[in-house]
C-alpha cells in the first residue's frame, strides 16, 4: 500500500511549501523594509524566515516520490517543533500590537494586524502538516517493518521457501 502513502504525502508536501512560502514572504517583506530596528525583533524575525527557508527546500526534496522520504519523520517532527517555536515567536510579537486574540485569525485587508495574523496563522497551519506529515512517515516505516518481518524467517529467508521446505 505505498501508493496511499504517497497519495497522502505529495498533497502534505505541497501545503508545506505553500504554507512555508507565504510565511516568508509576509516575514520577509517586515525584515526588508525595517532595517533600523533593534536586533531582538529582527533575530527572532530571521529565525522564523531560517525555518520557512529550510521547510521549502526539505518539502521540496521530498516531494521527489522515493520511498526514502518516507524514513525522514524524525527531520519532519524537528521541523515541526522549530514551526511551533517560530509560532510562539510571532504570537509574542502580535501581542505588543493591538491585533486582539491570537486565535482569532481574521487576515483580511492590507493592515499590520492582517498580515501578521496571516504569518502566524500559517506557521501554525504549517507545524501542523509537518506534523502530520511526521505521522505519516512513522506509520509507513512500522508498516514496512511489519511486513519485512511476517515476510521473512528466522534468517531472512522468505518464509514461503522455508514452509515449501518443510
Amino acid at each position: 500500500m505505498p501508493v496511499i502513502s504517497r497519495l497522502v504525502s505529495i498533497p502534505l508536501r505541497i501545503a508545506e511549501i505553500a504554507f512555508a512560502a507565504v510565511v516568508a514572504g509576509i516575514i520577509g517583506h517586515y525584515l526588508a523594509s525595517f532595517s533600523e530596528i533593534d536586533p531582538w525583533p529582527q533575530a527572532r524575525w530571521i529565525y522564523t524566515e531560517v525555518i520557512a527557508g529550510l521547510s521549502i527546500l526539505l518539502a521540496l526534496i521530498w516531494l521527489i516520490p522515493f520511498s526514502s522520504g518516507f524514513f525522514s519523520w524524525p527531520l519532519d517532527i524537528l521541523i515541526s517543533f522549530g514551526w511551533f517555536a517560530a509560532f510562539g515567536i510571532l504570537v509574542d510579537a502580535i501581542r505588543q500590537l493591538p491585533c486582539g486574540s491570537i486565535w482569532s485569525w481574521h487576515f483580511r485587508g492590507d493592515s499590520v494586524c492582517a498580515r501578521w495574523k496571516a504569518a502566524e496563522a500559517f506557521s501554525f497551519l504549517s507545524a501542523i502538516v509537518w506534523l502530520v506529515s511526521a505521522l505519516v512517515g512513522i506509520w509507513f516505516t512500522f508498516r514496512k517493518r511489519g511486513e519485512a518481518t511476517q515476510s521473512s524467517g528466522r534468517w531472512g529467508r522468505k518464509r514461503a521457501a522455508v514452509d515449501s521446505a518443510a
